[in-house]
């Protein structure tokens, strides 16, 4: 987490290659993403983005960009995501925000990435959408599949992270379990806690 600006998504797209650093070595599991194939990688390592993604087609075509040998799995990856097996052959340029965002978590869950990054995922979807989103997250986690999400909300940080990140100005200021977050901060991380985390 971190104010806006402080290179929170930049750090994860590192995590996925959608950016090469100018120093240093991202790592996966030991390798260094730049010797990996990015498309192998990235059914590795699954992401999803702060604003829904759709493709044009309907959402069973969206699944099977990801995961041609989809067939009958669709409904369960829906299902999965908290929606049912209608939406198949629904239009996914026709989806609701929230249900977009689902859509593209299923997109992503498909290929069964080892780590799933979500970048803001609910900024701008409703509260129940943002609950149904955190719940697929945490539900991720519980089942050995972890999660690296992105949030400037200290209220949703509280509510799903075992271990937390700050990032100001580009910099990791703080990396420890969230328990401990407030009592083991730094004075700059404290300034942001104080203001600058937002409630959505």
């Amino acid at each position: 987490m971190g104010p806006s600006g402080s290179g929170k998504s930049t750090l994860l797209r590192l995590c996925n290659r959608l950016e090469v650093p100018e120093a240093g070595v991202v790592r996966f599991r030991g390798d260094d993403l730049a010797s990996l194939d990015p498309l192998h990688l990235r059914r590795r390592v699954g992401m999803v983005f702060q604003r829904p993604t759709p493709f044009a087609g309907t959402v069973r075509e969206n699944l099977e960009v990801a995961e041609p040998a989809l067939g009958d799995a669709a409904v369960p990856a829906l299902e999965r995501v908290g929606l049912s097996g209608a939406f198949v052959e629904r239009d996914a340029r026709q989806l609701s925000g929230g249900e977009a965002q689902r859509v593209c978590l299923a997109r992503t869950l498909v290929t069964n990435p080892e780590v799933v990054l979500m970048d803001e995922v609910t900024s701008s979807v409703d509260p129940s959408a943002t609950r149904a989103l955190e719940e697929l997250g945490a539900g991720l986690a519980a089942v050995g599949v972890p999660v690296l999400w992105v949030t400037h909300d200290l209220a949703q940080m509280h509510r799903l992270a075992d271990h937390v990140l700050v990032v100001i100005e580009g910099r990791v200021v703080h990396a420890g379990e969230a328990a401990a977050l407030e009592s083991e901060a730094s004075e700059a991380v404290r300034e942001f806690l104080a203001g600058g985390a937002t409630h959505e």
